[in-house]
C-alpha cells in the first residue's frame, strides 16, 4: 500500500510518501511546498498553491490512501484559523484527487511513531530516519508528514487484524453530511 502523509503549513506544508507492506516499510520521497506572502501572493493564491502542489505530488507517486494531521488551536487565533484554511486546500485536493483521507493529532501521531506524545522535532525526524532507515535526517515537516504515514501503515495493520477477528461498523462523528469516519 502506497502512503501519501501531509503536514499541512500555509508557509511551509511537508509531505512524504512510503511503502507499506505488512510491517516492512520503505521509503518513496519527501518534501515541501513552500508559500510565502513576501512574493506578494495573496492569502487565495497561496492555498492554491498548496492546492495544486498536492494534485501533483498524487498524480506523480500515486498513492492509495493519504493521512493528515488534524489542526490543533493554538494560542493565536489567528494563525489557526490561516493554518486551517492550508490545510482545507489540501484536504479538498486530496478528496478531488479520489483519495481517501485519514486523520491524526499531533499526539497520535508522536506515540505512534516515537512512543511519547510530547516528543520534540528532533526526536521525530530521529525516529523516522530509524524506520525508514533513511541515510539523514529528513527536514522538519517532511519528518512530520513521513510520520504521519508510518502512523497510518501502522493503525491500518491494526485494523485489518482487528477486522479479521471481528468485522466493525464505521461510525460517523457529529455527523453532518458525512463527518468524519472511523
Amino acid at each position: 500500500m502506497r502512503i501519501l502523509g501531509i503536514d499541512p503549513g500555509l508557509q511551509c506544508t511537508g509531505f512524504g510518501v512510503i511503502d507499506a507492506e505488512g510491517s516492512r516499510m520503505a521509503y518513496v520521497a519527501s518534501g515541501t511546498i513552500q508559500t510565502s506572502p513576501r512574493d506578494g501572493a495573496l492569502l487565495p493564491e497561496r492555498l492554491k498553491v498548496l492546492f495544486e502542489g498536492i494534485s501533483e505530488i498524487v498524480q506523480r507517486y500515486q498513492p492509495e490512501v493519504s493521512a493528515c494531521e488534524i489542526v490543533f488551536v493554538n494560542v493565536n487565533p489567528q494563525a489557526t484559523l490561516l493554518l486551517g484554511q492550508a490545510r482545507g486546500a489540501c484536504l479538498t485536493a486530496l478528496v478531488a484527487s479520489g483519495l481517501p483521507v485519514a486523520e491524526y493529532t499531533a499526539l497520535q501521531l508522536k506515540k505512534a511513531v516515537v512512543g511519547y506524545g510530547r516528543a520534540s522535532k528532533p526526536q521525530m525526524q530521529e525516529m523516522v530516519r530509524r524506520l525508514l532507515q533513511l541515510p539523514g535526517l529528513p527536514g522538519k515537516d517532511a519528518a512530520d508528514a513521513l510520520g504521519l504515514a508510518i502512523t497510518h501503515a501502522q493503525v491500518s495493520r491494526t485494523a485489518q487484524a482487528i477486522n479479521k477477528v471481528s468485522s466493525l461498523q464505521a461510525r460517523t462523528h457529529a455527523a453532518y453530511k458525512g463527518g468524519r469516519h472511523y
